[in-house]
């Protein structure tokens, strides 16, 4: 099973209508996009709580680090950057912070509100090496930046 990222787009569209609290954007959005497509292992938000500092929020799958400051692994780039992390081999991506041993592959998307402000960081793993793709990166942002349009 593949996403359908219309079909995604419309679901979450209408479970939010009118929804403006950022940790409720995120426990739908995780639980939707979690059970959207098979290769998605763990999938969850981390928010930005302190300076370039991440903590947990909502998410599916296993348990997940509990922080992650800007400076380390996946989430931290997207975070420190702004930018789609796409990472085909997390064995190959320096500072990798292995928060399960399974994880083959990740994309880390940022996360921001409506006035542009860095709010999260959105993470997806895989247990496949090669899972996510630019069309992925795509759909999964353009999806985030309307959801969080209101916040």
């Amino acid at each position: 099973m593949t996403v359908d990222y219309t079909e995604l787009a419309k679901t979450v569209a209408a479970l939010v209508e009118g929804e403006t609290d950022a940790v409720s954007l995120m426990a739908t959005l995780s639980c939707e996009v979690h059970h959207a497509d098979d290769r998605f292992n763990w999938t969850g938000f981390y928010r930005v709580t302190a300076p370039e500092m991440l903590k947990i929020g909502p998410y599916q799958g296993g348990h997940g680090c509990l922080q992650i400051p800007f400076s380390r692994g996946v989430c931290g780039a997207a975070a420190r950057t702004g930018e789609v992390q796409l990472v085909p081999d997390v064995e190959a991506f320096p500072g990798h912070i292995a928060c399960s041993s399974s994880t083959r592959s990740e994309i880390v998307l940022p996360v921001r509100d409506g006035a542009g402000h860095l709010i999260g960081v959105f993470d997806i793993d895989s247990d496949l090496p090669d899972a996510f793709t630019q069309a992925d990166a795509d759909a999964l942002q353009a999806l985030l930046d309307r959801t969080f349009a209101a916040v």
